[in-house]
């Protein structure tokens, strides 16, 4: 009986949801956005990729052949390395217009990324950008508020609860029942749009794998958690408040919170917690402490090091020595300028993944932060995904300046300022090749995240159960 009752329920307030006008138009541009987004983001990642590949093919082609030169001197000319996209980054560009996709790779520094999108763009151009993500997380749950915020009050408005208790449906079977109506009418905007971006994943999604279809399940439990918070949040309001015109300014109330106050209280109050230096004030402490040293990180001593090499092969003259002193005084610096590199770069990472874990603790007060965060990483697109890159990428340019600097050490004489490297060199040093982090790499990042969506889900459950089980009938 009480199973039969909710299939009635289910199907009564599905086919009056469909029936409604605000839904069929809500839905059509909430669709039409969210489609449009995930078509506009896929093409724009494919291109984006293609370029990378491009002029990462062009960037290798320009070192193999740069001709014959000291190989200090091709540590000096460099080469640039490209970040991959993601599988799923059409979903959600994250950080990537703010971070850069590409980095110069050259001896004695390491370079800021390059290629930032949001340079180009204008104010406006910033605001209006638009993502499959920024639609799941911000206008699929007004569509929720909008279906759910007379669900219950709607009808102790117009004296219908009472009459439908009286029938013998218990109050629980009764929000239930509507939850699922409600859901089954999303299903029929939310699915397609899943089919769409599944299809993108499967027929070519650019960059590396790294688990493409486990990331995709995970993303969409992820959003599905979220909405499923929202619409029990909605139903526990149309459950308490006397009036749909209070449960709608409640609910609108909430959403204007989690969507456009919260994220702007979680900006400033990271950046007030965990403040970071400006790109001149950072750029200048590294200049400095690479021109004199500090306390604990001095300046290699040329001299302290020629003696060494001179008891190391028992000769008593520089001129005597069986290798090239210079490619030894080079790597020197180098080393030393990395341990420079390790301690303000590291400094600064840290800040800005402290900064992140601010926003995640704001998000007890709004899921979407959460949510927002989860989305990133699943897409490869957050800080933490960015730092992994740019420290591959580092860690390359360090073995490939101890490979030029090894090369002049071992193949000339010191003094021999003359000595040229060829082709061969060139071509015996291997590209890049970045392996993406694993699932459970980017969820062990997200645990408190994970958790936090997963208190908001439970929380919402229980205070609906509450709220309907109190519900007054008139």
């Amino acid at each position: 009986m009480i199973r039969h009752s909710i299939r009635h329920i289910i199907r009564k307030e599905f086919s009056d949801v469909l029936r409604d006008g605000r839904f069929r138009w809500c839905s059509v541009l909430v669709g039409a956005l969210l489609l449009v987004s995930l078509g506009h983001g896929w093409v724009q990642a494919r291109e984006a990729q293609r370029e990378h590949a491009a002029a990462q093919a062009t960037a290798r082609d320009h070192w193999e052949s740069q001709g014959e030169k000291n190989p200090h001197s091709a540590a000096h000319y460099g080469i640039y390395a490209f970040k991959p996209r993601l599988a799923l980054s059409f979903v959600d560009e994250g950080v990537d217009p703010y971070t850069g996709t590409s980095v110069w790779l050259e001896a004695h520094r390491q370079n800021d990324f390059l290629l930032r999108p949001a340079q180009d763009a204008t104010s406006a151009q910033r605001i209006g950008a638009l993502t499959a993500a920024q639609v799941l997380q911000h206008l699929v749950p007004l569509l929720i508020i909008l279906l759910t915020f007379g669900a219950l009050a709607g009808e102790r408005e117009r004296g219908t609860l009472r009459q439908l208790l009286s029938t013998g449906v218990g109050r629980r079977d009764l929000a239930l029942g509507k939850a699922l109506g409600i859901a089954g009418a999303l299903a029929l905007l939310l699915v397609p749009a899943a089919a769409v971006g599944a299809a993108a994943l499967v027929v070519g999604s650019p960059g590396p794998a790294a688990s493409p279809v486990a990331r995709a399940a995970v993303l969409a439990v992820v959003y599905l958690v979220y909405f499923a918070a929202f619409l029990a949040l909605s139903l526990a309001v149309s459950a308490w408040a006397r009036s749909t015109r209070t449960a709608l300014v409640i609910l609108l109330g909430v959403w204007v919170v989690n969507g456009l106050v919260a994220p702007r209280v979680a900006v400033d109050l990271s950046k007030w917690m965990h403040p970071t230096p400006s790109a001149l004030e950072f750029a200048r402490t590294v200049e400095r402490e690479m021109a004199s040293g500090t306390e604990d990180i001095p300046r290699p001593d040329n001299d302290a090091l020629t003696e060494d090499l001179l008891t190391e092969y028992g000769v008593e003259r520089v001129e005597d020595l069986p290798i090239n002193q210079s490619g030894v005084l080079l790597q020197a610096s180098e080393e030393f300028g990395d341990r420079i590199f390790d301690r303000n770069y590291g400094a600064l990472w840290d800040t800005f993944e402290r900064q992140g874990a601010v926003h995640e603790l704001v998000a007890v007060a709004a899921p979407l932060l959460a949510v927002r965060a989860l989305s990133m990483g699943l897409a490869g697109t957050d800080v933490e995904q960015h730092r992994h890159f740019a420290s591959a990428a580092e860690t390359y340019r360090r073995d490939l300046m101890r490979r030029m600097n090894g090369d002049l050490t071992e193949n000339s004489r010191s003094g021999d300022f003359s000595y040229q490297a060829g082709a061969e060199l060139w071509e015996s040093t291997p590209p890049l090749r970045y392996d993406a982090p694993t699932l459970g790499w980017v969820l062990g990042n997200r645990i408190l995240s994970l958790v936090v969506l997963g208190g908001w889900l439970a929380g919402t459950i229980l205070i609906a159960a509450a709220r309907v089980r109190r519900a007054e009938v008139t």
